[in-house]
């Protein structure tokens, strides 16, 4: 039985078809699945984005938890329209210097989730990240060039926009917001993707486009048509921006560990900010550009959980921490597996222990050669 298999049971579970019914209500619904633990919360997750056609915001309780949550659920969905959503700075928590490719991510999230009709996207954050205001979407429609194959460009102005974007000329591009001409050949790596564009020019005309690896400077595959976009944390003008909820489309659901945790995290790095501006510091954004920040751009930790209320909300943590909320609980009886630490010994005991409970057993690995030495181990 393959992975697909084991997400279809979850699927057809009368428990998660209760909650996919409750999340086609108008009415926001609070929910609180108990009994979770390990990977469970990833296959749920998994199984209600599958039956669902709404869009999904995952906080986790930190980055580290964020990125393992992010890969799990690329893995058992295997869908593209998966976004790992960073804050902005080079260090969680330190506001002296701006990321470029963390700056990359949101930028390329935010493009993803903007539009009129939007649907069965998901966006995995923490709470320093979700703090942070985005740009709306008027800011995007003005910091856009799209850019097809056979069409006229006039390459000057358009030098002259990437510049005002902020943009750098190097020899060489390895990082977004950076160009390079060479001849009739334009790179360019715009922060709204995570590879980097290469057009060949036939005079003023784009004879191709296509996408490379910074590191190598090989081609991977021909684009017809891309956009081109400039950092939105940096150059989205302030009274146009927005929280990352009042941004995302209004049929999104709100999937939280600990919302009381999101918050007391927010409101210290509220402080904490609050610190580092009394100290007149200034943020920068690549070698010479600085950036001025102000508490503007960031939101208020108590509207924060205000906003994310007005959405479907499930809690998947042990405790449900929404004050003034009455949720829905749907109880799972799972358990934490135990830790063998190579132990093959202790590993087969368990096993039968599950299968003398007439338990139907599923072993996952990501290298095939460790299930050949559990199957070796299990014979003798």
């Amino acid at each position: 039985m393959n992975l697909q298999a084991v997400l279809q049971m979850y699927e057809r579970d009368p428990r998660l078809r209760k909650l996919a019914t409750g999340l086609t209500l108008p009415v926001p619904r609070y929910f609180h699945l108990t009994g979770l633990t390990g990977s469970a919360a990833n296959f749920v997750a998994a199984a209600i984005w599958a039956g669902s056609d709404k869009n999904h915001l995952f906080i986790l309780n930190d980055k580290e938890e964020a990125a393992y949550f992010h890969n799990d659920l690329e893995h058992l969905s295997q869908a593209l329209d998966i976004f790992y959503f960073p804050d902005s700075f080079k260090k969680t928590g330190q506001f002296s210097e701006i990321n470029s490719s963390h700056s990359m991510l949101r930028t390329e999230a935010l493009m993803k989730f903007s539009g009129p009709s939007i649907h069965k996207k998901v966006l995995v954050t923490y709470p320093e990240a979700l703090w942070e205001k985005v740009a709306g979407n008027t800011s995007f429609t003005a910091n856009m060039v799209q850019l097809k194959v056979g069409e006229t460009v006039k390459v000057d102005p358009l030098l002259q926009k990437l510049v005002g974007w902020g943009f750098e000329h190097t020899d060489f591009v390895y990082e977004p917001g950076q160009y390079a001409v060479r001849g009739g050949i334009l790179d360019i790596y715009s922060f709204g993707n995570d590879k980097p564009y290469r057009f060949e020019l036939f005079g003023d005309e784009i004879d191709s486009i296509r996408i490379f690896d910074a590191e190598t400077q090989l081609s991977e595959r021909k684009l017809m048509q891309v956009t081109l976009i400039a950092n939105m944390d940096t150059h989205a003008v302030e009274h146009t921006k927005s929280s990352l909820p009042d941004f995302l489309p209004e049929n999104t659901v709100v999937w939280m560990k600990d919302p009381a945790y999101v918050q007391d995290v927010v409101q210290q790095m509220e402080q904490r900010f609050h610190d580092w501006l009394q100290l007149g510091q200034k943020v920068k954004v690549g070698e010479e550009e600085e950036l001025e920040m102000t508490e503007r751009d960031f939101v208020p930790g108590n509207e924060l959980i205000r906003q994310l209320q007005q959405k479907h909300n499930i809690v998947i943590g042990p405790k449900f921490t929404h004050e003034g909320q009455s949720p829905e609980v749907i109880h799972f009886n799972t358990q934490q597996q135990p830790v063998f630490n190579r132990q093959f010994e202790m590993l087969i005991k368990d096993l039968a222990q599950h299968n003398a409970a007439k338990q139907t057993i599923f072993i996952f690995a990501e290298n095939p050669r460790q299930l050949d030495v559990y199957a070796a181990s299990s014979k003798t």
